[in-house]
């Protein structure tokens, strides 16, 4: 297996369109990387500069200690797995996969050995002999991966391999990758644009916009201390609410007054916020960090908030309530057995030792 390098990577289209903007990421040997954001952000054209499907404009790319920019991708040591599958639908599960090695040139036992190790591995030994069409969505994406693991690349790409799978199935195979890689102990490369999937197998996230890197972290790391306010709006499900308001200074403490509430914010604040007082602020906070009053004992009356209840979607374990103050609206997760009229008021507790504060202007995480 090897690292990969990108060294100030940029890709430009005709036109001077700007694809992949200043890219500098360090893959390390053995690393499951994942690089997340909306469609047009740059991720796939990232990976495909590693494969050598798309030139490097300017910048470097390494797989290992080599220098891949010039060299052609059936020499660079990678397998990678598309999100149409790209299955040969004349050949059958076993020739599909052994077609890379036969066009290497391996001894026949050896394609055969490997094949059949990739086909146990996946689950996928009685379907040798069926063709594509005879084979379910989960099924054919199974054989797309076996067909990169027989060749024992250096580096494992993926390009949204499960967005044509349904809810459930990709589940399953977002498990059975993450038990792939801790199987292969290989480097792995995913792109996608389901944060979901991203949070429960990247060891790193690479978070992207318009072609740029906004903040590589892990999982847990992005969710708590976001650098922006994309990032923070990315990440989670539902995503983080945003409220506008400003800073106030009273009685020796700093609170957020959106217009029609005012809230004490957290201790740890007060530092960033000297010399804040009457400042425009940005202040974040996600569903699960917002209760119904019924939820907590002995809440502060000074993170307390009266809302009107809009909407109610009950998802099983819990309920999304959708509320607003008349100026903002924001979403709270509650529990699944709280029942809530709509139009009518509620008092909900927000859990401030959790929010987040931005710049309005850059953006910024302040907190």
């Amino acid at each position: 297996m090897a690292r990969v390098v990108y060294n100030n990577v940029t890709k430009l289209f005709p036109g001077d369109v700007v694809a992949v903007k200043d890219f500098s990421l360090e893959v390390e040997d053995k690393e499951f990387v994942v690089l997340v954001g909306p469609s047009g952000c740059g991720k796939s054209t990232s990976l495909r500069m590693v494969a050598g499907l798309e030139e490097v404009t300017s910048g470097e790319i390494y797989i290992g200690d080599r220098l891949v920019n010039d060299v052609p991708p059936k020499d660079r040591d990678i397998a990678m797995v598309f999100q149409n599958y790209a299955l040969y639908p004349h050949m059958t599960v076993y020739k599909n996969m052994a077609f890379g090695l036969k066009l290497r040139k391996y001894p026949k036992d050896e394609i055969e050995r490997r094949v059949r190790e990739a086909a146990e591995i996946l689950g996928i030994t009685e379907l040798m002999n069926r063709k594509p069409k005879a084979l379910s969505g989960g099924q054919r994406q199974r054989v797309a991966v076996g067909r990169a693991i027989v060749r024992k690349p250096k580096v494992f790409l993926f390009d949204e391999p499960l967005s044509n799978l349904d809810a459930k199935l990709r589940v399953q195979m977002r498990a059975e990758i993450s038990k792939l890689h801790n199987r292969l102990q290989a480097t792995m490369i995913y792109v996608t644009h389901d944060q979901m999937e991203a949070m429960t197998m990247g060891d790193r996230i690479v978070v992207m916009k318009d072609g740029e890197i906004q903040q590589v972290a892990t999982p847990l790391e992005l969710y708590d201390h976001p650098k922006n306010r994309f990032v923070a709006g990315f990440i989670g499900t539902p995503p983080m609410n945003f409220i506008e308001g400003k800073i106030e200074r009273a009685n020796g403490r700093f609170y957020f007054n959106e217009g029609t509430f005012r809230i004490a914010l957290a201790e740890h604040m007060s530092p960033v916020l000297a010399g804040k007082n009457g400042a425009p602020i940005t202040f974040g906070i996600r569903p699960e960090d917002i209760k119904d009053l019924e939820e907590v004992p002995n809440p502060n009356p000074e993170h307390c908030v009266t809302s009107r209840v809009e909407v109610v979607e009950p998802v099983g374990a819990e309920s999304f309530w959708y509320l607003t103050t008349g100026l903002c609206s924001y979403i709270a997760k509650v529990g699944a057995h709280l029942r809530a009229e709509v139009n009518a008021d509620r008092r909900v507790v927000f859990f401030v030792e959790n929010a987040h504060l931005f710049d309005p202007t850059t953006q910024e995480a302040l907190i």
